[in-house]
């Protein structure tokens, strides 16, 4: 469902060709089960095998003896069967909406409003608008119990804004760290001791095809910069418009 095209094709034909050469050499078990192929050629029962998964039938071989009849009714159950999930595999893809929204390559914590902020921007790549559209930051840390034990904990990091009503462009998630933050008094090496990492999710209805789309991007305590924001990547053309430049949506620079 998420290889490339030209991978997904490529499997399905070395498949394709696995099962023909595997029925051809039942085939080839029988005694001459096939009938107008000279000499019982194994290329001859493999090409008779592709028209029989195929379900092409040329006429010009068929089989004739029980065993024959018996292999290729297997191999034409087996035909209908990887067609139907050929077929539901092709339209599962096609109809499977894809969110295109782009995470910046790293986190950032600067000073917002004189108080330490966890940064993270995010963009739409259709360019279109994504209604409604939710976002929801976890941290993800380990921790020892009073016992001894190890636990994975979750916590959710509460947003200044998880709610977008129109999401075009560009959206940067905003946590303020405070006394209520679970991040509050943490280091770079406290979350490094702890294999801290973040877990962003996104979703919202597209307006074009009114699908719910889905996204998730995952970050690691190696991923945070700290003391420093993003670099802005907004200006004003020569006739007023707002303009926004994303070759620099990945930069960070340091805070002053």
């Amino acid at each position: 469902m998420t290889v490339q095209w030209p991978i997904f094709f490529g499997s399905a034909a070395l498949i394709f060709v696995a099962l023909n050469a595997v029925f051809a050499v039942f085939y080839f078990l029988g005694n001459e089960p096939v009938a107008n192929v000279t000499g019982n050629s194994l290329l001859d029962l493999f090409y008779f095998s592709i028209e029989t998964l195929a379900t092409v039938g040329y006429g010009d071989m068929h089989p004739q003896t029980n065993y024959g009849h018996a292999v290729a009714t297997a191999e034409i159950f087996t035909g209908m069967c990887f067609l139907a999930v050929m077929t539901g595999l092709i339209f599962a893809r096609f109809s499977r909406p894809r969110a295109r929204f782009v995470f910046a390559e790293h986190p950032v914590v600067a000073l917002r409003d004189g108080h330490p902020t966890l940064m993270i921007r995010m963009a739409n790549a259709r360019h279109n608008t994504i209604s409604r559209a939710t976002a929801r930051l976890w941290l993800i840390r380990v921790e020892r119990t009073l016992e001894g034990d190890q636990l994975r904990r979750f916590y959710e990091l509460q947003l200044d804004r998880h709610e977008h009503p129109m999401f075009v462009l560009s959206w940067t998630l905003l946590h303020a760290i405070d006394k209520a933050s679970p991040l509050h008094g943490a280091t770079a090496a406290a979350l490094a001791a702890a294999d801290a990492a973040l877990v962003l999710t996104v979703s919202g209805v597209d307006d074009s095809s009114a699908q719910q789309l889905h996204a998730r991007q995952i970050y690691s305590f190696d991923d945070i910069r700290w003391q420093h924001r993003y670099r802005d990547i907004s200006s004003t053309s020569a006739d007023g418009r707002l303009m926004l430049d994303y070759t620099k949506f990945h930069d960070v620079i340091p805070e002053k």
